[in-house]
């Protein structure tokens, strides 16, 4: 079957599902296989689920049902799907990656333009070569917008992505400490998010750029449009932090007729990602009325940068992820808030190779610049490491132990890497 034929399909029953558990009846199932799973063996039971069709790659099931689709290969078909239907849109495309803020920024740009036009974006983190697509195929004729979130571990991952998606602006959020294991360095990491900007170079495209980092400066050179945005003159749409304490607020001085803007974000660290937010929307000419509503109606959730106020204590549960450097920023940020009693319950980081050590030995010796009531290091990593601090070997001990405290009156920073799960911490 040709792509064009899946397409016809398709239009006809426009829902995708990979997961048999999450079928509904008109879906078509894709049949991905893992390392420990093979969709093919629940094509049957997806057909059963009232799934339209089922498009596997298994040859022995053809011919064994008229609504099985057998194909080379599942996951590449979904990917030209995408592409396919991508095609027929004559829309912006934003792509959105980074080290850090990518989904913070995703989530305020939707905000931001889903007040003027109708916006589709990515579901949750589905940013990777399932859920791409996954989220490509979730657009529907009426489009106006759509925001792609791109994440990668890897060379050559977001190129394979630009692919099919087919970006006409893009905005890297920043090159980091991120995913060092797969990438081999912050070189690496910069040639691999710079892939993006490399779609936007050849195809005429436009980026966002946060005009602070003069290695983004660097990177952008050559793209035919760029909208700077940042604390510096030089930016376009520039911005500065007002407060940030306990939300962060910002003092827009230039770009975009807003005075001031009052967030729900903790922590100065999410400025870049409201800059961009605005930069976006000012580009794509909304009133600034729309823009500041829209930013200040935007409350975090899933563990990213939320503020919490349970049993006479504060916690920012900024726990969906965690790399040297956004793990820096948070505390930073948390030693500058004035608070009496400060409690740090950090997670180990992931994915950094050669240099997990030393990034986590880094980050001990931040921590001990600043005085805490307390200062609780799990997993990973920290229980390599000799410190004089708390050591734990998982969240759930982590959990236990502060359920045997009696704290009140005290700020706490929950944080780790995805792994970690330490939002357990508060049950």
């Amino acid at each position: 079957m040709t792509i064009d034929q899946l397409y016809n399909i398709y239009r006809q029953y426009p829902s995708v599902q990979t997961d048999t558990r999450k079928l509904k009846t008109g879906d078509i199932f894709f049949a991905l296989k893992g390392p420990n799973f093979n969709g093919n063996e629940f094509a049957s039971a997806a057909l059963d689920a009232g799934s339209a069709y089922a498009v596997v790659d298994d040859p022995n099931l053809a011919g064994t049902n008229t609504r099985i689709i057998v194909v080379d290969d599942v996951l590449t078909t979904l990917q030209q799907l995408a592409k396919h239907h991508r095609q027929q849109f004559n829309i912006p495309f934003i792509a959105i990656t980074g080290s850090n803020g990518k989904t913070t920024t995703k989530e305020l740009v939707h905000a931001v333009l889903t007040s003027g036009y109708r916006t589709y974006t990515t579901q949750g983190n589905l940013n990777n070569h399932i859920g791409i697509p996954l989220t490509i195929l979730s657009v529907k004729a009426d489009a106006e917008m759509a925001v792609i979130e791109m994440g990668a571990n890897h060379l050559h991952e977001i190129a394979s992505y630009c692919e099919y998606t087919l970006p006409t602006h893009g905005i890297i959020t920043n090159c980091g400490k991120a995913h060092l294991e797969g990438f081999g360095s912050i070189e690496g990491v910069r040639k691999g998010k710079g892939e993006l900007y490399d779609h936007l170079r050849a195809n005429n495209g436009t980026a966002f750029v946060m005009w602070d980092y003069d290695y983004l400066h660097t990177m952008s050179k050559g793209i035919p449009a760029i909208i700077k945005y940042g604390t510096t003159d030089t930016a376009d749409i520039q911005g500065v932090v007002k407060q940030s304490e306990p939300f962060l607020s910002l003092a827009m001085i230039k770009g975009a007729h807003i005075p001031f803007i009052n967030s729900q974000l903790v922590g100065a660290y999410n400025l870049p990602n409201i800059l961009a937010a605005i930069a976006v929307g000012t580009y794509f000419q909304l009133s600034a009325a729309k823009i500041k509503t829209a930013i200040e109606a935007y409350a975090p959730s899933n563990s990213r940068s939320q503020l919490i106020e349970k049993d006479g204590n504060k916690f920012i549960l900024d726990a969906y992820n965690a790399n040297p450097t956004s793990m820096r920023a948070a505390i930073e940020n948390f030693a500058a808030i004035q608070a009496n009693n400060k409690v740090l319950m950090l997670g180990g980081m992931a994915e950094l190779g050669a240099e997990s050590l030393q990034e986590h030995e880094g980050i001990i010796n931040l921590i001990k610049q600043h005085p805490w009531k307390a200062v609780i290091l799990v997993g990973g990593d920290f229980l390599q490491i000799d410190h004089p601090f708390i050591k734990m070997a998982n969240s759930t001990e982590a959990a236990a132990w502060f359920k045997g405290q009696q704290f009140s009156d005290t700020y706490f920073l929950i944080k780790g890497s995805r792994s970690m799960q330490m939002e357990r911490v508060l049950g």
